[in-house]
């Protein structure tokens, strides 16, 4: 048995892919992360949060005040990945997504050290980001290292499952993609069928991102990428856009 925030689960029930030592690690870092005094105060006041975003469907060249593409990471966590790319990259507008302020207070005190023009995040859960972006309002969407969702009656809450799938068609632009990583590999195969059963095509994919030279061009690494490769494993990637493959 092991111990998770606050419930007792028997290891035998818990799927493969998810190891007890993530399953543990995830219940750490959630009850750690999740109770810092004063986040969602900070939240409230910063300029570069929204914390309650719905009605800004469709205005967000006007929130960046001008028309550069627009790319949004889920799931965001501390934000050194979506920071890197908002300063490699000053000509598009990047928003954070996260869902728990006391995580993204880690992200929103470094871009009060940096204040790059060309971000801003939003607290908030992923399953409304229908209601806050329009229809082709995003060009690209990152996934990085998302919460694999074990058990399998929670299937389509996983940020690759084909019911996300479908809330990220609404938003992409026509050539819009997706680009996912983690170092799960289960979780990394799921992700592989629910593109085909979505109607996706799958423009590229790595079960081992570090050793594909192709693939690692422009690679930026997330918190968890560094911690996982540098302890062995190996990193899974895949970009994949919406429309049936071509036959």
């Amino acid at each position: 048995r092991v111990r998770v925030e606050g419930r007792t689960v028997l290891a035998q029930i818990i799927p493969a892919w998810h190891t007890i030592y993530e399953i543990i690690q995830l219940g750490e870092i959630n009850m750690r992360l999740r109770n810092v005094p004063g986040a969602r105060e900070v939240m409230v006041e910063n300029e570069y949060v929204f914390t309650e975003p719905e009605g800004m469907k469709g205005t967000w060249h006007e929130v960046f005040g001008n028309d550069n593409p627009v790319r949004i990471e889920i799931g965001m966590g501390k934000g050194r990945f979506i920071s890197t790319l908002a300063a490699q990259n000053p000509d598009i507008n990047y928003v954070g997504i996260e869902k728990y302020s006391s995580v993204l207070l880690r992200a929103v005190e470094k871009q009060e050290e940096l204040q790059l023009s060309n971000l801003r995040f939003i607290r908030m859960d992923a399953e409304n980001i229908c209601e806050v972006f329009g229809a082709g309002e995003v060009d690209r969407i990152y996934l990085n290292f998302s919460d694999p969702w074990p058990k399998a009656r929670h299937a389509k809450r996983r940020l690759t499952s084909r019911e996300f799938l479908a809330r990220y068609e609404e938003i992409l632009e026509d050539d819009g993609v997706v680009e996912f990583k983690t170092d799960n590999k289960g979780l990394f195969e799921f992700s592989l069928e629910e593109v085909g059963e979505a109607g996706w095509k799958l423009l590229a994919h790595t079960f081992d991102l570090h050793n594909q030279a192709d693939m690692m061009e422009g690679n930026v690494m997330t918190e968890y990428e560094e911690k996982f490769s540098s302890m062995g494993n190996p990193i899974c990637k895949l970009i994949a856009k919406q429309g049936k493959p071509e036959k």
